[in-house]
């Protein structure tokens, strides 16, 4: 033990009299709850005996846990992390706030949270605790034989559950199959043992009741109850003791978060086909509630769709049965996967319907933005620019900065495009995309030296597509050089935005003479009226190191400022950098 504790401490290079003086220390490792005070202060002093900072404090709920802590939250899932797979504390253990922790009990006479004290008698009143197991209470004191009587009028369901909840425990790793064979009773032995009783091979009544309290304390932990909304039509289990019902915006009830946990969850529910499923399918995509990394199916008529990123783990499903489309989402922090599992695990056992479905104008006086989605925050890029089709299967010149340190990089929110090359002197980059695109126009690069002082046009999306279309800004050339005098670079009198940069620039024979550049990062600040761009002949070289033949313009006149819209039109794209 004296290792274990050594290891902790080099780990996280802590003690408990320095953690619990952090002001922001408030997070535990919660490793049981047993529904007695008696049971918890015996189960306290018997964790105390081998790992430090053993605390036991009453729950709102009437039970009693046993916690490790108090830590920072990263110090309190590296002690989760370093017990669990070292067999110290049970492996449903999972991370707790200071919130949902009332009176302390243990040590006795300690204080902590500043919220009194459990005083004698020893033993409590029991409390009701959540019907989640099914098994009737008996008296413990149970002979073998008695057990075995007991035993037999378990339903099938409750032998599985008991298995899967000695799975849980570490003990038993075989077919959940409500078959108690060798195996099984080899593992209740071994739960009996660990846990200071009898190995009979047999459990009790009392027994089984613990071993299901214990592997149903995530659930109790988050006050899981029965959920029924009579407008949406949905009956579930849902974690009342995190989330509470907010308000309706149609497709959805939202609930909020009322504690630390930040939890949320959505139930979907509206009329529609095929097309409605995916449309709300996609849709679901671009909300920030479901990041961009985990797997997603959309299958005859169901979806799934998990999220994980940005602190967050997301999963959604949603089903079209008889013209009605219902269906949840649950949000969850990363960093508590256990408690997570279990409680998507209860709401999609739990999830059921009925033909009741909620009103399509639920919650249309809510307050409208471009950026919502019925009261949803929809996904935004860190950075957008422009860029432009260089060739007929799609491949496109951007700057730099749009592909820098990006996870993900997509042409209009969807087409997902990687970077062939790059030229990091200029800052220019060659995206491919992942599958072949069909480009209404492509840029005509001009092989004449550009005048100075003749007409060009930047066509970009100013504004990081806000306007849906890029926009063609016009000025002149004022110099072939660069502020430097550096070749490759040609200097514009022309007003952009941060958003046109990557822009083609038309001559006004609407072939392509050079590629908006951003403004310098050097610290140089230029005129709102000057930029810069990149020469016809530096993005010639850039696409014949990324293997991709340039298309030479042919000579022509002017063409009308019509005519220059469609050609930029069909060939600028919107390049849109996440996180």
């Amino acid at each position: 033990m004296i290792r274990i504790f050594t290891a902790i401490l080099f780990l996280l290079n802590i003690g408990a009299h320095t953690v619990s003086a952090q002001q922001d220390a408030g997070v535990w490792v919660q490793v049981e709850a047993r529904p007695s005070l008696r049971e918890a202060q015996e189960r306290a002093k018997a964790y105390a005996s081998v790992l430090p900072d053993v605390n036991g404090f009453r729950l709102n709920s009437g039970w009693y846990a046993i916690v490790i802590g108090p830590y920072l939250r990263s110090d309190a899932e590296q002690v989760l992390r370093v017990y669990r797979a070292e067999g110290q504390i049970p492996a449903d253990s999972y991370i707790a706030f200071s919130n949902s922790l009332d009176q302390q009990f243990w040590p006795i006479g300690a204080n902590i949270l500043n919220r009194s004290l459990v005083t004698p008698p020893v033993e409590s009143t029991p409390q009701p605790e959540p019907a989640v197991s099914g098994l009737t209470p008996v008296p413990a004191d149970e002979t073998r034989a008695q057990a075995l009587q007991s035993e037999r009028l378990l339903t099938a369901q409750e032998r599985r559950d008991l298995q899967t909840a000695l799975q849980a425990a570490g003990f038993y790793n075989s077919t959940i199959d409500g078959a108690f064979g060798q195996g099984t009773r080899r593992s209740m032995g071994d739960w009996q043992r660990f846990n200071g009783f009898e190995s009979t091979g047999v459990l009790t009544t009392s027994q089984r009741k613990a071993l299901m309290d214990d592997y149903n304390a995530p659930l109790i932990s988050v006050g899981m109850e029965r959920y029924s909304d009579s407008q949406a039509g949905i009956d579930v289990n849902l974690p009342l003791g995190v989330i509470g019902f907010d308000r309706y915006e149609a497709p959805f009830a939202h609930f909020k978060s009322t504690d630390d946990l930040d939890a949320q969850a959505l139930l979907i529910s509206q009329e529609g086909d095929k097309a409605t499923l995916r449309a709300l399918y996609e849709v679901m995509q671009s909300l920030e509630i479901v990041p961009l990394d985990g797997p997603r199916e959309l299958r005859g008529n169901r979806f799934t769709l998990e999220g994980r990123g940005n602190g967050i783990v997301s999963y959604t499903q949603a089903a079209l049965d008889d013209g009605q489309i219902k269906g949840f989402t649950l949000v969850w922090p990363e960093g508590d996967e256990d408690r997570r599992a279990r409680v998507l695990a209860a709401i999609k056992a739990s999830f059921a319907t009925n033909s009741a479905v909620l009103d399509a104008g639920a919650g249309a006086d809510a307050e409208q933005k471009i950026d919502l989605i019925s009261g949803l925050q929809i996904r935004k890029p860190r950075l957008s620019r422009s860029g432009f089709f260089t060739d007929t299967s799609g491949t496109i010149l951007t700057v730099s900065e749009a592909t820098d340190s990006c996870t993900r990089i997509t042409l209009n929110d969807d087409q997902e495009v990687q970077v062939a090359w790059a030229d990091a002197d200029l800052g220019i980059a060659v995206l491919r995309p992942r599958r072949s695109l069909a480009p209404i126009n492509i840029a005509e690069f001009s092989d004449s030296k550009p005048r100075i002082q003749s007409e060009v046009a930047v066509s970009g999306f100013s504004y990081q597509g806000a306007l849906g279309a890029p926009t063609l800004t016009y000025g002149q050339i004022t110099d072939v050089r660069g502020l430097n005098g550096e070749d490759g670079v040609k200097r514009l009198a022309l007003a952009a935005q941060p958003g046109d940069a990557g822009g083609p620039v038309f001559d006004d024979a609407g072939q392509v003479v050079g590629m908006l550049l951003p403004t310098p990062s050097d610290g140089r600040t230029l005129p709102a009226s000057v930029s810069l761009a990149a020469t016809a002949e530096r993005l010639n070289t850039v696409l014949e190191k990324a293997g991709v033949t340039a298309q030479p313009g042919q000579p022509g006149t002017e063409i009308s400022p019509n005519e220059l819209s469609r050609r930029a039109n069909g060939m600028t794209v919107l390049v849109h950098c996440w996180d």
